[in-house]
């Protein structure tokens, strides 16, 4: 038996990095996902977000564990888009147990100087994106009876200032109060809200060019060494970012029987980028 046999999983940024990890890791012990991702363009956004091709691969690497899925392209900042694939995911696979509310965009900019829109599709997404999922998704765990669990993306930067993030980690620490308000409005329903708030993680959202030029702005084309050097002055332990898989255990161990009592928590995967 795995640890989240006969369970239902809804994801959202499922197309690639943290999102695929998590969906994939959660099959292999034995859940149904449900999946969803975004696939068109935000203009403030400096690299490519997922394609469609992206998703498919999500869900050829969670059918290939045995596992069933249904995945969706939808905007976390559409209720309806959201409501439309949870509705379909709940019907086809029958029930919901785990929320992953993933979801999100990184774009580094000067606090006075970044656009509006900057601003703007940064909250949206990153916060009441978060909101919009767990409205969209938490009812049916309620209706299920049977209790449940949510993990919401953080960072450690909710916890840690740094320059040109003002908008991010205003989401990030945004999104640790709303998980700690619902873990007190579910917890007479046994459902479980926490964070999981890691440091740099060496995905697609960070490994691109735009982003190193952001980490080192002093250099003309900065290279992944380049942006490694400077990633590593954020962590304690001599890494510059850990991996999409470091994070996946650690949901894991919140949503399997193995958290069952933990609720209302941050829980660092930062190489004591908070210390």
């Amino acid at each position: 038996m795995g640890r989240a046999t006969g369970k239902v999983a809804f994801v959202t940024g499922a197309a690639r990095g943290q999102g695929r990890s998590h969906a994939v890791r959660l099959a292999e012990e034995g859940a149904d996902i449900i999946a969803v991702d975004f696939t068109a363009k935000v203009d403030t956004v400096p690299y490519p977000l997922a394609t469609a091709g992206d998703l498919a691969e999500t869900v050829r690497l969670v059918e290939a564990t045995g596992r069933r899925i249904i995945a969706g392209d939808a905007d976390v900042r559409d209720l309806a888009a959201l409501g439309k694939v949870v509705d379909q995911g709940v019907a086809e696979l029958g029930r919901l147990d785990i929320v992953l509310a993933n979801a999100g965009i990184f774009s580094p900019a000067s606090t006075l100087e970044m656009s509006e829109q900057t601003w703007q599709d940064m909250i949206d997404i990153n916060l009441t994106g978060v909101w919009k999922t767990l409205k969209a998704s938490v009812p049916h765990i309620i209706e299920g009876g049977r209790g449940g669990a949510v993990v919401i993306t953080s960072s450690v930067m909710a916890f840690h200032a740094q320059e040109y993030i003002a908008h991010y980690s205003a989401a990030k620490a945004g999104v640790v109060m709303l998980m700690k308000v619902m873990a007190k409005e579910l917890a007479s329903h046994n459902i479980r809200v926490n964070t999981v708030n890691p440091t740099t993680v060496a995905t697609d959202m960070i490994l691109n060019d735009a982003i190193f030029q952001a980490f080192r702005p002093e250099l003309e084309n900065p290279t992944r060494a380049d942006f490694e050097e400077a990633a590593r002055s954020l962590n304690a332990l001599p890494i510059a970012a850990v991996e999409a898989q470091d994070v996946t255990e650690t949901v894991l161990h919140l949503v399997a029987d193995s958290g069952r009592y933990i609720t209302g928590t941050t829980n660092l995967v930062d190489a004591g980028g908070a210390l």
